[in-house]
């Protein structure tokens, strides 16, 4: 249901709209692994390793519909923060419409350029068929995954975080059915997976439609609502929506761009290097879940918040949301240093002690910088949230160009233990940018404020005199 986030004990409002955005966060992890296991069971080696191979390129695609589409969803938050329910429409409108075009764009472009692609990748050759029809197949259902999560977005921009995650339940559940009867029943192959994934995201727009038609009057749409009208204030709200939608897709971008280089990477040091590093890396994901859905909550909280102008509230959740942050990074640091051992041989019981041993060298390395990545996951949804964009696009640009650095520099002059570096430098620099971001941002709101308080308060003291 609707949830108003500009009343009420922010810290509070936070934390309960961000519990549903964990154990979602947790049980996509738990589904990823899941759908790897099927295909790694089901089909061999091979086929996973195919699945493996694209994954880089699967995490880029879904991450530039995500930044486009949250990006969106900004501006419905301020609208719906703002009480312009006539705008919330309006913005609903414009989102749809220039998600299905770009989707539209996104995959005929991807799938004209997929060989060439593929080819840069360096896809092994015996896994090359495979390969292509996963990552086409998915290409080709771009649409369902951009309607599902533009539509979880909105939801979530109205103070909704709950009903995203039962439908995102119901979606993995029904993906690993569908993946287990098209691959093992039909014999479709890794190409079955890929359409299990198309098609549980389709029904995930289904359920989405149907609650929307029910439980939200207000995005009840008619279909003169539908009926563009060129005209500047049409023109002025498509760019209002791509100017945080855009930069907010290319830092996911960038983002996914830094997953490939240090892949690539990784790659040239071997398989033991690459178990470690994937395992570690598995393990530290699930270990920030917390601080990054307190981050997505409060991103919907600042951008309500901001649309009514009451930004002493934006401040106050930012702090608090700050200090919890920075209690959880160290809280996990010292769980990862001294229980990673045990933790990663619990998640890949049949490696190596050498393996194990690399694994846990990269976590006491990364672990002495959690506490920058915290603020990064406060400062960024902050920012978002207000509809800032440089200082977000900046950060990115900084971490991939910090990645870069050290994961090809570092790696060479130091041998793997470098590239370990290349998250934690990453972090630091993303962090000033930040943070530096936030405060001349909300400073000058701030003192505006203040000052036209102060204002109305000595034109009322004059008009009472």
């Amino acid at each position: 249901m609707i949830k108003d986030l500009t009343k009420g004990e922010p810290l509070k409002l936070i934390l309960l709209f961000s519990v549903p955005l964990l154990i979602g966060n947790v049980f996509q992890q738990l589904y990823n692994i899941a759908d790897l296991v099927i295909v790694g069971r089901l089909l061999g080696v091979e086929a996973f390793a195919a699945v493996g191979a694209v994954a880089p390129l699967f995490f880029l695609i879904t991450f530039i519909i995500v930044g486009l589409t949250n990006g969106f969803a900004v501006i419905t938050g301020q609208r719906f923060g703002a009480k312009d329910l006539d705008g919330v429409k309006d913005s609903v409108v414009i989102s749809t419409i220039l998600s299905i075009s770009a989707t539209i764009f996104f995959t005929v472009f991807c799938s004209l350029l997929m060989h060439p692609v593929l080819r840069l990748l360096n896809v092994p050759q015996n896994i090359y068929h495979n390969a292509f029809w996963y990552i086409e197949v998915i290409v080709l259902g771009l649409i369902a995954a951009s309607l599902y999560n533009l539509l979880a977005s909105i939801i979530r921009a109205l103070g909704d975080s709950k009903t995203p995650l039962y439908f995102l339940i119901l979606a993995s559940i029904a993906n690993i059915i569908l993946a287990l009867y098209f691959i093992e029943v039909l014999n479709w192959g890794v190409a079955g997976s890929a359409f299990a994934v198309v098609l549980s995201q389709g029904i995930s727009v289904l359920l989405c439609l149907i609650y929307v038609k029910k439980k939200f009057p207000i995005l009840h749409l008619k279909k003169q609502d539908w009926l563009i009208k060129y005209n500047d204030k049409f023109l002025k709200s498509v760019i209002e929506h791509l100017r945080v939608g855009v930069p907010m897709s290319i830092q996911f971008s960038i983002i996914g761009l830094s997953v490939i280089v240090i892949q690539s990477v990784c790659n040239s040091f071997g398989s033991n290097i690459i178990a470690a590093l994937t395992a570690a890396l598995r393990i530290e994901q699930i270990a920030t879940l917390p601080m990054i859905s307190f981050g997505v909550a409060l991103a919907t909280f600042v951008a309500q918040n901001f649309g009514a102008r009451k930004f002493r509230r934006i401040r106050i959740g930012v702090v608090k949301i700050s200090l919890l942050n920075i209690g959880l990074s160290i809280l996990m640091a010292l769980i990862m240093r001294f229980w990673g051992t045990e933790i990663i041989k619990e998640f890949i019981g049949s490696a190596t002690v050498e393996i194990i041993d690399i694994a846990h060298e990269y976590l006491l390395i990364s672990t002495f910088f959690y506490i920058f990545l915290s603020q990064i996951f406060v400062y960024r949804n902050a920012l978002q949230g207000m509809g800032e964009i440089v200082f977000p696009l900046c950060a990115s640009i900084a971490e991939l160009l910090m990645r870069t650095f050290a994961a090809v520099y570092w790696a060479i002059k130091f041998g793997y233990v470098g590239m370990f570096y290349a998250g934690p430098i990453a972090w630091v620099s993303a962090c000033l940018i930040l943070s530096i971001g936030y405060f001349r941002s909300i400073k000058p709101i701030i003192h505006k404020v203040r000052i036209q308080h102060d204002h109305n308060h000595h034109n009322h003291m004059h008009s009472d005199n």
